[in-house]
């Protein structure tokens, strides 16, 4: 592996950095570990206790009207997977009058880092072969009953309590369905219908699902697997009925004993074999909306040994750090600077925004003329992506209000005419500046801290 992808804090020292320019893209070394190209979504099977982590900045790739490109966050989780964990937040969150900064970004590092859970329980599975229940005369008493279970080797009969037959009656188990029983809690499950009773009905639903008798014993042992983030560990475990502030999202403070303890508990567990850590990925947006203290916990929360993959984005150039009076590239510290990777990314070419305003045009259903395509694409050349597909919807309209078929280009002229871009609307702004109230034009910048 080259050394450059595994520096740890300090390693470099404090060196200046050279001036960035806008459209390059911060991606931390675990992500590049093992791939072959550069792709920002590789990550590694597991995050090992002291490996290397560094964090990751993708400046101008959001909201720069220089590139334009880069995956949004829903692109990443979709290409990730379900199993590997993925938070995204906003810069600009990282703001409560009930819970500190570095608890909220505690919390979303915790959200990033799952815990993959094995546990073996005693399943009973089996086709029911016969449910018998007996009730009492007088209506009142608790029922007994007997199920019978069969596999393709073996049947056997069972004593049946009142809970366990109200909780078939509740399922609708009835013969020839295949379902399991957990032993350890008693729940049952459905699995769907036997084969051998597939001829029982002339018409049935079609959510009747068809399997195959069970072979076998009837008592097996079956591994369970749960996922969770340590964040929800950490909540069910901060409190008397934890669990409800996960769907109200209320969780308030977290101390950091509890942490410590469910820290212990799942390194325990990875030693013992019955858990193991799934790195996920946080992606940070408008990370110049974040202040020195908060820069300061990164640079601490990267070094962990179960650090997730930190992606950050930001629009910014050569501005001030917040909190400081001090200015650095993209308004983020040199020496968390030291710990990116950064990869360029590069303008659109005119063939790749054309092709991006065909999809978009398929996505909402607008036919559009090759000329007009040709207009619409060298509009997205001259001003923004953006803006030329805000367009799209807006020249349907015209088109479908003059019993139109087709966008042509008098549409896109008409609503170019009418809607205005940024440049064109920064320069109406001029010339028609005494015109409007309160202006302060006098050449000064916009102040984003």
């Amino acid at each position: 592996m080259p050394e450059s992808w595994c520096l740890r804090s300090g390693q470099l020292g404090a060196r200046a950095l050279p001036p960035l320019p806008a459209g390059l893209a911060f991606f931390p070394s675990p992500c590049l570990h093992a791939a072959p190209s550069p792709s920002p979504f590789f990550l590694p099977e597991e995050g090992g206790a002291g490996s290397p982590r560094s964090g990751c900045l993708v400046p101008g790739a959001w909201a720069a009207p220089l590139t334009q490109a880069a995956p949004p966050p829903a692109g990443m989780a979709q290409a990730l997977g379900p199993d590997t964990p993925f938070t995204a937040i906003a810069g600009s969150e990282i703001f409560s009058l009930e819970m500190s900064k570095t608890e909220a970004l505690t919390q979303a590092f915790r959200r990033s880092i799952g815990v993959r859970i094995k546990e073996e329980t005693e399943i009973i599975e089996g086709e029911v072969v016969e449910i018998q229940i007996d009730r009492p005369a007088t209506g009142t008493g608790s029922k007994v009953g007997k199920l019978t279970l069969k596999t393709t080797e073996m049947e056997t009969i069972y004593d049946l309590g009142t809970k366990m037959i109200e909780s078939l009656t509740k399922d609708k188990v009835q013969a020839g369905d295949v379902i399991t029983i957990d032993k350890a809690t008693g729940k049952i499950s459905k699995l769907g219908r036997s084969f051998t009773r597939a001829r029982d009905y002339d018409a049935m639903g079609s959510q009747t699902k068809f399997v195959q008798c069970p072979d076998g014993e009837l008592q097996k042992r079956k591994e369970v697997v749960h996922t969770v983030s340590l964040h929800e560990i950490d909540v069910i475990n901060s409190r008397t009925q934890g669990f409800l502030a996960l769907f109200s999202g209320d969780t308030g403070e977290i101390k950091s004993e509890v942490r410590e303890q469910i820290n212990a508990k799942v390194a325990e567990w990875r030693e013992e074999g019955k858990a193991e850590i799934i790195p996920g990925v946080l992606f940070i947006d408008e990370v110049h909306m974040l202040d020195i203290e908060s820069f300061s916990f990164l640079n601490r929360a990267l070094e962990s040994d179960m650090a997730p993959v930190l992606i950050m984005a930001t629009n910014r150039g050569i501005t001030r750090i917040r909190g400081t009076s001090y200015q650095s590239p993209h308004g983020i510290p040199i020496d968390l600077l030291d710990r990116l990777l950064i990869v360029s990314t590069s303008p659109y070419s005119e063939k790749d925004t054309k092709q991006i305003l065909r999809i978009r045009c398929e996505e909402e259903d607008v036919e559009m003329s090759e000329d007009a395509y040709t207009v619409l694409t060298r509009i997205g050349l001259e001003t923004s992506l953006r803006y030329a597909i805000q367009l799209i919807t807006a020249a349907s309209l015209v088109c479908r209000k003059r019993k139109g078929t087709e966008v042509q280009v008098d549409d896109i002229k008409r609503v170019y005419s009418l809607f205005l871009d940024e440049s064109r609307s920064t320069q109406y702004m001029k010339e028609y500046q005494d015109a409007f109230l309160f202006n302060e034009l006098k050449g000064e910048t916009m102040d984003t801290s």
